[in-house]
């Protein structure tokens, strides 16, 4: 099987283009899938011997434990196997697909969660904090090479609403001062342009004047990098992330992906397009968008419940 999936996740990169980061998680599905059948059934199953009730096995493995394994996570490890034995039936290895009869587990619709604009303020300015009888403003992030970095990269995410992946590929030519703008290259190797305002450009000149002072071997092509000169890895983002949130909201989850819902609920709250929206974000299509809508909804309600008299 190991050669098939190879195969499938070539063509991925290379025909359709999909970033590392997406190619990363389907090889991971495909191996997790692949370790299951080795494991329960004691072979190095043949790829055309494998039918519905071995998928069947394995999802109902991965529901026994949903402490670790969300309905959400079992519909996209039953997407990876979809799109691999579609592949897999083009290429005439297999002749029918074994997920043709599987039906996913029912995922509860959940609203974006996002952080407040206080909390977002809190992350720029720092947090107040009362030293002998003064209130004085502390900075949430340390003041090293790797601190600064955790800052613009949550700065550019707050303002751009761009994903994780998106954000360690931007180069240093893709930051176009004169038209004020960053290109990103996102889902499918599509391009897109996101205005930026002067201050987010402000921030990443002091940064760069910073990188190549404070720095001795630096990627020049890359934008944001490491304190050791390299290209940023998504758990260095993932841990600054999550612990300058954990500082600001309570919300229960803490990562990038919550600035992007940040980024983009801002915007709805304070009456953006919804098509803007869209655009900014990088969605196919306008249904992707449409749940910043509810979102807004729900934040109406609630002010018309506290502020209303027959409330």
């Amino acid at each position: 099987m190991s050669q098939y999936i190879e195969q499938f996740l070539a063509y991925l990169a290379l025909e359709r283009r999909y970033s590392e980061h997406t190619v990363t998680a389907y090889r991971k599905d495909l191996v997790q899938f692949q370790s299951f059948l080795y494991v329960t059934y004691g072979e190095d199953m043949p790829l055309a011997a494998i039918e519905h009730p071995h998928v069947r096995s394995w999802i109902a493995s991965g529901l026994k434990d949903q402490q670790k394994v969300t309905a959400r996570t079992i519909n996209r490890k039953i997407s990876t196997l979809k799109s691999f034995f579609k592949y897999a039936m083009r290429q005439s290895w297999v002749q029918h697909s074994p997920l043709a009869k599987i039906i996913p587990p029912k995922v509860n619709k959940r609203l974006p969660m996002f952080v407040e604009v206080e909390g977002m303020e809190k992350i720029k300015d720092g947090m107040e904090r009362e030293v002998d009888g003064e209130l004085v403003r502390e900075p949430l992030f340390p003041d090293d090479f790797n601190g600064i970095t955790q800052q613009l990269a949550v700065e550019i995410f707050y303002q751009t609403g761009i994903r994780l992946s998106e954000l360690i590929s931007i180069k240093e030519r893709d930051v176009d001062v004169a038209n004020r703008y960053i290109k990103v290259l996102g889902k499918g190797r599509k391009e897109r342009i996101i205005p930026v305002q002067p201050e987010l450009l402000s921030m990443i000149d002091a940064y760069l004047k910073r990188k190549y002072s404070e720095l001795k071997e630096v990627d020049e092509e890359i934008l944001l990098v490491n304190d050791k000169g390299r290209k940023l890895y998504p758990k260095f983002i993932y841990r600054a992330v999550k612990t300058v949130l954990s500082k600001v909201t309570t919300i229960e989850r803490k990562s990038p992906h919550i600035l992007r819902h940040t980024f983009a609920t801002h915007l709805t709250n304070n009456g953006a397009d919804l098509n803007a929206i869209k655009e900014l974000l990088g969605h196919s299509s306008l249904a992707s968008t449409q749940v910043y809508t509810h979102t807004k909804m729900d934040r109406l309600k609630e002010v018309h419940s506290k502020a209303h008299p027959k409330a």
